[in-house]
């Protein structure tokens, strides 16, 4: 990791952060830019960063048409919701920048907030190492769904992704004679 941001700016070090330290010094309620080591710079430079893969992990609407061609990385795994505007991402996509979308990156605390649920009105309760190896066994699956379907189709994973849920969508409400 060469880069990590919080409301008041990013801090940048190419030889990577110090996450350890990083950890304890905004755990105590300080900013990233009051780190040790490293160069502040803007949000927006942290975007343009020459990186393998950039998570928008905070505000929606980060990436836009207006800096999308600015992106250097080749992956962007969307932890934000909505990060990237639909315009951007028709830009980063003609780039050949992969997107992970939001609806799949972000699944895995609906997911655990799903299997939390179920014990609870089973009133069960899984040990930690289950609950990881069911999480990871789902998120896994999810992706290489949607990574085989973008193939199938030629579409970008969020369409992908997009298409697979409304056909869930309406499978459900044909099941139940909604339709």
């Amino acid at each position: 990791m060469i880069a990590v941001s919080d409301v008041r700016g990013a801090v940048y070090d190419e030889a990577g952060i110090d996450v350890p330290g990083m950890v304890a010094l905004t755990g105590s309620g300080q900013s990233v830019v009051e780190a040790a080591r490293g160069d502040v710079i803007t949000n927006q430079e942290l975007l343009e960063l020459d990186c393998d893969v950039l998570a928008p992990a905070a505000l929606g609407e980060v990436i836009t048409e207006g800096n999308a061609d600015l992106i250097q990385a080749s992956l962007i795994v969307e932890a934000a919701n909505h990060p990237i505007t639909p315009n951007a991402d028709k830009i980063l996509r003609d780039m050949g920048v992969v997107v992970i979308p939001d609806i799949l990156a972000n699944a895995g605390g609906v997911t655990g907030s799903y299997f939390e649920w179920s014990q609870n009105i089973q009133q069960f309760t899984w040990k930690e190492d289950r609950f990881t190896a069911e999480l990871l066994d789902r998120m896994q699956g999810a992706y290489r769904f949607t990574q085989a379907f973008a193939d199938e189709h030629q579409v970008s994973l969020r369409e992908a992704a997009y298409a697979i849920g409304i056909k869930r969508v309406a499978d459900a409400a044909k099941l139940r004679g909604y339709i």
